[in-house]
């Protein structure tokens, strides 16, 4: 199966649906990367369920949950800049301050 480093970045206002989402998320596999950020290896049809699934999550205007799947070329271009190592690249990519 073909499978895409995806990122998954949220806005909710709520709490409770905000840890509900967390947990969902990491019944994936993804891992968190920022407060609201996941990402993760994600084959395209559970990308695909996880898009439909997210709805549910979504109760205002203004939240929203993105889904974002990251080619090799994409992941070998994408540049980190931190106070501290991350992995979502190899460790020679990320740039530390």
């Amino acid at each position: 199966m073909f499978y895409l480093r995806t990122l998954v970045f949220y806005d909710l206002s709520d709490d409770k649906r905000r840890s509900r989402l967390r947990d969902h998320l990491r019944s994936y596999g993804l891992r968190r990367i920022q407060y609201s950020g996941f990402i993760g290896d994600i084959n395209p049809h559970d990308r695909h369920l996880l898009a439909i699934e997210v709805r549910k999550f979504i109760r205002e205007e203004r939240e929203s949950v993105y889904i974002v799947p990251l080619c090799n070329r994409c992941v070998r271009l994408c540049k980190i800049i931190s106070a501290k190592p991350v992995s979502i690249v190899e460790e020679s990519e990320v740039e530390v301050v």
